[in-house]
């Protein structure tokens, strides 16, 4: 599948991706990329963010790819019951540990627990062995609950501009090969 014969949705998580983080890049740079945006990126609440999920991919014009990361991940999974267009994959990356009472701010909580049911169709999970937000393991967990293709981001922290991911010259490489696998 090529870029331009999909609907690519950027799923960010909470606080949204900044003009620096690499899902901003990548939708300036993909012409059938756009954001699902949220009413209020800084209290998310679960029922809120998955209807708003649920209405962009039902939108879709072409086959549906997700570029979650981070809370977009849990909101892309718990909206997949109420999907009605055909979701081609999904890139996930970051996912936190959503029913970790560590997990702050506490609110997050409500985004938990992710559903275990394999996915409908292919997904890649990028994680990292020291991300402040998820453990390596949990991560390696729900891939394999998902079916989901566990990429290994070595010490790469959140994967987000804070941790020196805004262009992620490798994201862009893994997801070009993950798309070019897909059908349309």
């Amino acid at each position: 599948m090529k870029a331009s014969e999909a609907d690519i949705l950027i799923v960010p998580g909470y606080t949204n991706s900044g003009p620096d983080h690499w899902q901003t890049r990548w939708q300036n740079k993909l012409a059938s990329a756009r954001r699902v945006e949220q009413a209020e990126w800084s209290k998310p609440v679960r029922e809120d963010w998955v209807a708003r999920m649920i209405a962009e991919v039902n939108a879709a014009t072409k086959p549906v790819v997700i570029v979650a990361h981070s809370l977009g991940v849990a909101t892309a999974v718990h909206a997949l019951p109420h999907i009605e267009k055909k979701i081609a994959g999904a890139f996930l990356v970051a996912p936190p540990e959503v029913t970790n009472p560590r997990i702050r701010p506490k609110h997050l909580m409500t985004f938990g627990p992710y559903p275990r049911d394999p996915l409908p169709f292919p997904s890649l999970m990028v994680a990292s062995r020291n991300d402040p937000f998820g453990s390596y393991d949990h991560a390696g967990d729900i891939a394999n609950a998902w079916g989901s293709m566990l990429v290994d981001a070595g010490e790469s922290g959140h994967i987000n501009s804070e941790s020196g991911h805004g262009p992620w010259p490798e994201g862009t490489m893994v997801f070009a090969q993950f798309l070019s696998k897909l059908q349309a």
